[in-house]
């Protein structure tokens, strides 16, 4: 009984490629509104599987509303995409273990420290 109050897990991942100025402007307008692009995606899934087949509008019915329509697709995809890069990002970005190579080079002067300019001009 208590198994219904709970929330579903979210296991499943969906990957979309989009241009990285839509991605941009999408994780802007997601900022804006307060929200991640994950829980914009899910909403935006949800709301489009709540439609039945009859409520929904077609594009051959009201062929001046298919622009207008043709955003909510690309939303998803990049919401999507989005989210997946958060996930996948973490992992994919490995840093290698401080090396005393590379303090040296970074150590122009070679006086065991580095300043502020030794570290800009990296």
């Amino acid at each position: 009984m208590m198994d219904r109050d709970k929330p579903l897990k979210k296991s499943e991942t969906v990957e979309i490629r989009l241009p990285h100025a839509t991605k941009t402007a999408f994780m802007a307008r997601c900022r804006a509104e307060g929200r991640t692009a994950s829980d914009a995606i899910r909403r935006f899934i949800d709301a489009e599987l709540s439609q039945t087949s009859s409520t929904r509008r077609s594009p051959r019915l009201a062929p001046r509303l298919a622009p207008r329509l043709s955003w909510r697709p690309l939303l998803a995809a990049a919401v999507a995409g989005l989210a997946l890069g958060a996930v996948a990002a973490p992992s994919l970005a490995q840093s290698s273990p401080p090396s005393r190579a590379a303090f040296d080079r970074m150590d122009r002067n070679h006086d065991g420290v580095v300043s502020f300019d030794e570290y800009r001009a990296r």
